[in-house]
């Protein structure tokens, strides 16, 4: 039986670490995602007025930057970390830099993961890093190689140098025993994501899953996809770090199916998502002897299921192999009620010059507005503790 004790509504636990200013602020801004317009324009608008030098930095960064940001720099993230660390949430710090398109930008990136990596080692409050692998990568290179296409000979070699930049963070992950997220891309290159996280995790995770890659349960096909990767896990003798989410390009994919003419490769409905997601956690949980796990969702059924499953097989809620993550600034009742309870949490702490990371907050912004139900959680979870603490 699940532990009655859990209460995803307690708001007091969930926004202890927010003073009472903090979350007037977090109110404000999930108010703003109810206009379609500002949803819609404000990033890019936003993101002009700071090219031109107009002063809104610091409005920006005291309102939707430091809801969902921990700072421009790793040390800036540092005072969110200590807080939220009171309250044993981990940090996922999230280099939230896209790539520009060169090799110049590519290897400077990887060079920021790397530098995570250094100082986070050792350091429980950090119990993963991640990298994006279009950070490190072309995009155009990879969806190149993804159909099947033949590469000229400069592509070729960028090839290979991206390949050996995967090889590399992996490398000083294992090797600084860090445990290191591969994050998921749109479907028309993450069979090449797919081929390099699984080589390294072949690799790598020889003792313990180090190496984990992200599996997107929005798209179908991707429970066979984990029990594939389950199957050569226990033929070539290595360990599996899965971390299961529900999908953020689902925009993205609608469009370009639709313009290309091909099968969407995304759900049709919400449920069958729910289900392949679910299916996906009781699949991993069986094979826990080989699978660690992240469950990165803002579900709370999802969330309740694994900690239902933990608790009928006798499972320490802190077992290592069980993780649980969300981004930082949504789904506090989630994150902190578990963690309060013992179960390992973490949230994702996306950090970078405010300019720079325009394009993730402006993600945030679309997808608290279209993921059902999203906004008006979070929004009556805030208003909730703020009427609690007679504000």
């Amino acid at each position: 039986m699940i532990d009655k004790e859990i209460n995803l509504s307690d708001t007091q636990t969930a926004f202890q670490y927010k003073t009472d200013s903090n979350l007037k602020i977090s109110k404000f801004v999930f108010s703003l995602f109810k206009y379609d317009f500002l949803v819609k324009y404000g990033p890019a608008i936003t993101s002009f007025c700071l090219k031109i030098g107009l002063p809104i930095k610091g409005l920006i960064k005291k309102t939707v930057f430091s809801q969902f940001c921990g700072g421009e720099n790793i040390d800036e993230c540092n005072a969110t970390v200590d807080n939220i660390w009171k309250y044993n949430v981990g940090a996922i710090l999230d280099y939230s830099v896209e790539g520009e398109g060169s090799e110049q930008s590519f290897e400077a990136n990887a060079d920021e993961i790397k530098n995570i990596i250094s100082k986070t080692k050792g350091k429980q409050q950090y119990p993963f890093c991640v990298f994006k692998p279009s950070g490190i990568a072309s995009i155009s290179l990879l969806e190149k190689v993804d159909s099947g296409q033949k590469l000229e000979q400069n592509e070729l070699d960028n090839y290979y140098k991206t390949r050996k930049r995967f090889e590399t963070l992996c490398e000083t992950a294992a090797n600084n025993n860090v445990k290191l997220f591969i994050d998921a891309e749109e479907s028309w290159i993450q069979n090449s994501v797919d081929n390099f996280a699984n080589e390294m995790m072949r690799k790598f995770n020889t003792n313990e899953a180090v190496i984990f890659n992200t599996v997107q349960l929005y798209r179908k096909g991707r429970v066979e996809f984990i029990t594939e990767c389950i199957e050569d896990a226990r033929k070539n003798k290595y360990y599996l770090g899965f971390k299961l989410v529900r999908g953020a390009y689902i925009e993205k994919e609608w469009n370009r199916a639709a313009l290309k003419g091909y099968e969407n490769p995304i759900h049709n409905n919400k449920f069958n998502c729910d289900t392949d997601f679910n299916n996906a956690l009781k699949i991993c949980f069986e094979n826990r002897d080989i699978v660690s796990i992240c469950a990165g969702t803002h579900n709370e059924n999802s969330s309740l299921m694994l900690c239902n499953m933990m608790n009928e097989a006798g499972i320490d809620n802190n077992d290592k192999r069980f993780w649980f993550a969300q981004l930082y600034g949504m789904s506090d009742t989630i994150s902190f009620n578990l963690a309060s309870h013992g179960y390992n949490v973490a949230k994702y702490l996306p950090y970078g010059p405010i300019q720079a990371v325009m394009p993730y907050l402006g993600r945030r912004a679309r997808e608290n507005s279209s993921m059902a139900g999203q906004m008006g959680r979070e929004l009556n979870a805030i208003t909730a503790e703020l009427k609690r603490r007679n504000l």
